[in-house]
């Protein structure tokens, strides 16, 4: 009898153990994956200066767009949080966006060899944080279901795990995209 119940004991702290270990290692992978999106999005801020000093050189009077193209890019560098990432990112690609359309008024930048290069990188780049921001939502996702499942859900809210944040769209980016011809 006594065998039995140390058996028994040895077999729940194993699964208590693998419970625990399964749960670590998903967190790891939350945390991983988010480091990669800020990879990318460290990457994407390292190319603006170079994109705004060509710029630059072809249209001298758009200084506030610059200036505002700068403060983005600092407020994506000291961004902490899911969501305040989110939304400075959002907030970036948007501005970005305005710089590419200003060099369809300038055929010269357009056509310089530098531009198209910065363009096609950060053409690249958000590919890539589109990638790595579909990766870290599929790795909360297994992370958040792990925590909801039994018998995780009791072991998990027993060891205080919380669930991690979606990468998600800001409400800006979810607002429906009008084309007029």
């Amino acid at each position: 009898m006594n065998l039995q119940l140390l058996i028994f004991a040895v077999a729940i702290i194993i699964f208590l153990w693998y419970l625990y270990n399964s749960i670590i290692v998903a967190k790891m992978r939350v945390s991983e994956s988010l480091s990669q999106i800020d990879v990318q999005l460290k990457r994407r801020a390292d190319l603006i200066p170079n994109l705004i000093e060509t710029v630059k050189g072809y249209a001298k009077h758009e200084k506030e767009l610059f200036e505002k193209v700068a403060k983005e890019r600092a407020n994506l560098v000291s961004a902490t949080g899911v969501e305040e990432k989110a939304k400075v990112n959002s907030e970036l690609s948007k501005t970005l966006k305005s710089i590419f359309a200003i060099a369809e008024a300038y055929p010269d930048l357009k056509a310089s060899q530098n531009f198209m290069e910065l363009q096609e990188e950060l053409s690249d780049t958000e590919n890539k944080v589109a990638y790595a921001r579909q990766f870290y939502n599929s790795i909360v996702l297994d992370y958040n279901t792990k925590l909801k499942v039994f018998p995780n859900v009791l072991f998990a809210k027993l060891l205080n795990f919380r669930q991690a944040e979606f990468f998600g769209a800001t409400e800006a980016e979810k607002k429906e995209v009008k084309v007029n011809f």
